[in-house]
């Protein structure tokens, strides 16, 4: 799985691969249309889905990681609403992530990740680390 083509933007909803760096912006594709336009870099900021950790109480655990173990435990443990309770939430990202620091990671926070990873996986847009690898491996 490989988040670094992909960006989060504020003030606009949703996430953007990145088509071209600009100067003063980036050239992003809308990936439920597929339409490319231009986004300064004066007005919004930019957070690639890459550098986007979630806090541990030892550490950080890395986004792609997070997307790894809820594709891993869809079968038994879909992700929940995003209009679920604060305790549901909670208890489901709990299973994901045991050890996460529920002081510094908000139920916001958690809503955020299961609308990116139900929306990257409708598009198919989601292969896990192994299934990479092994490709790799394979033309080598």
């Amino acid at each position: 799985m490989d988040l670094s083509k992909f960006v989060a933007i504020s003030g606009k909803p949703g996430i953007f691969r990145v088509v071209s760096n600009r100067d003063n912006g980036l050239v992003v594709e809308d990936l439920d249309t597929g339409k490319k336009r231009f986004v300064s870099g004066r007005i919004h900021q930019f957070t690639p889905l890459k550098t986007i950790s979630i806090y541990t109480e030892s550490d950080t655990e890395e986004l792609e990681v997070v997307f790894d173990t809820i594709k891993a435990q869809l079968s038994e443990n879909p992700p929940v609403a995003t209009k679920a309770s604060n305790q549901d939430t909670k208890d489901w990202f709990r299973k994901i992530l045991p050890d996460f620091d529920e002081d510094r990671v908000y139920v916001s926070d958690i809503r955020k990740i299961i609308k990116w990873f139900n929306f990257l996986d409708s598009k198919n847009l989601l292969e896990s680390s192994s299934t990479e690898e092994s490709d790799s491996q394979e033309e080598e």
